[in-house]
């Protein structure tokens, strides 16, 4: 019974998202002693007239994109306008900090604030899953025969 329970809340759980963390480069470095990492910069104020197609070809000057999103955020009334924040993934971790330190950054005719960040690698968490969802399975047959 306690086998069967696990595997359900296994399937119920929702996909984990995504945390940007923006940290001193020292505590980065113990960061990374324990875990993989993803080095990224955070992007704000972006033109919502700015695509990830855009965001990829400015940054790619600096080292190759992993991975690269960007999020709407709807019309404030208050200022009439509307932005975007944007987040740019690089394969090194010397590469996001050269990208960061090349500031002040202008994207589509507009300066925007860029924040150098990490985030855990999305691989990690999803093997995790796997073997835990494994062994529950492996474990719920062993039980029923």
């Amino acid at each position: 019974m306690y086998i069967s329970t696990t595997s359900v809340v296994m399937e119920k759980m929702e996909p984990q998202r995504r945390v940007y963390i923006f940290l001193p480069k020292k505590h980065r470095t113990a960061l990374a002693k324990k875990y993989k990492l993803d080095h990224g910069l955070v992007i704000k104020d972006l033109s919502t007239n700015v695509n990830e197609g855009i965001l990829q070809a400015y940054f790619r000057q600096w080292g190759s994109i992993t991975a690269c999103t960007i999020k709407k955020s709807p019309q404030d009334s208050d200022s009439k306008s509307a932005s975007a924040l944007g987040y740019v993934s690089f394969s090194s971790e010397e590469e996001a900090d050269t990208a960061d330190w090349a500031g002040p950054h202008y994207i589509g005719g507009m300066e925007v604030e860029a924040k150098r960040v990490v985030s855990l690698k999305v691989f990690q968490h999803q093997s995790s899953l796997k073997s835990q969802q494994g062994e529950s399975e492996s474990n719920l047959k062993s039980l029923s025969s």
